[in-house]
């Protein structure tokens, strides 16, 4: 006989929250025994209680799933996190993915796809609906390095977001106001903190994690970096596979 899994849901909508509580104590393996409408609340009872799963609304007040998920996964490492969604599309499941989720789901999902995903998770599975498969596989980063920003300064962020756009070194040293030897300095340094050897490397290494590590965000943090943002565009890339025990399995 299975163990009955301890679930947490942290969801801001109370009668959806209902809803997902009388779903899944319909089985007999599955228990929700807290609730909570804010990040912070959850984070805090994931910590005591340590639940075998968390569902996590990827939209609370503090803002989206890409912004808290790694905070509420800190807190309970073992657990599984299944976020669920209302933006549907594959990209949006890589990136989640690799920063911890077990699961993305729709909220547009029945019930029972829910469970069926539940059950996956339960025997070392995921699953991903079909729709998701057509916009073709998106594979997934192995991990998030740091804290998701590589610890870089503001100004090494500005010289990454002008290299990714074709600046040349002595451009860069133009709009920083530097010297040409300066900007060679930040970028041996910028090269440590990427684990990278290479121009190439860094800018690969950079724009696929601006991307699943939400960068805007980190942007946002640090003024001096979005005056130049204001002038440039990141594009994500995601090009790293990541090998792992979870399997992928098509949802009816």
């Amino acid at each position: 006989m299975e163990s009955i899994w301890k679930v947490i849901i942290i969801d801001n909508h109370p009668a959806l929250m209902l809803g997902t509580k009388l779903i899944l104590e319909e089985t007999a393996d599955l228990s929700v025994v807290a609730t909570a409408s804010s990040v912070q609340e959850g984070v805090k009872l994931a910590a005591r209680i340590k639940p075998d799963l968390i569902l996590l609304d990827d939209s609370l007040p503090e803002g989206n799933a890409e912004h808290y998920l790694r905070q509420v996964k800190r807190s309970s490492t073992e657990s599984h996190v299944i976020v669920l969604t209302g933006d549907n599309n594959l990209s949006l499941f890589a990136g989640l993915m690799s920063m911890g989720a077990s699961g993305v789901l729709s909220k547009e999902s029945s019930p029972a796809q829910l469970l069926h995903l539940i059950n996956g998770l339960r025997q070392g599975l995921t699953v991903i609906p079909l729709s998701w498969l057509h916009q073709g596989v998106v594979p997934v980063p192995a991990e998030i390095p740091t804290d998701g920003y590589f610890e870089l300064s503001q100004i090494e962020h500005s010289i990454m977001i002008q290299i990714t756009q074709g600046f040349t070194y002595d451009k860069i040293a133009e709009v920083i106001r530097v010297s040409r030897r300066s900007v060679d300095n930040y970028l041996r340094k910028i090269y440590d903190k990427l684990g990278v050897s290479s121009r190439a490397q860094a800018i690969e290494k950079y724009t696929l994690y601006s991307h699943t590590a939400s960068f805007k965000g980190a942007l946002e943090s640090h003024p001096s970096i979005v005056a130049v943002e204001s002038t440039i565009t990141v594009e994500p890339v995601i090009k790293v596979e990541r090998p792992g025990p979870v399997k992928k399995v098509a949802l009816d």
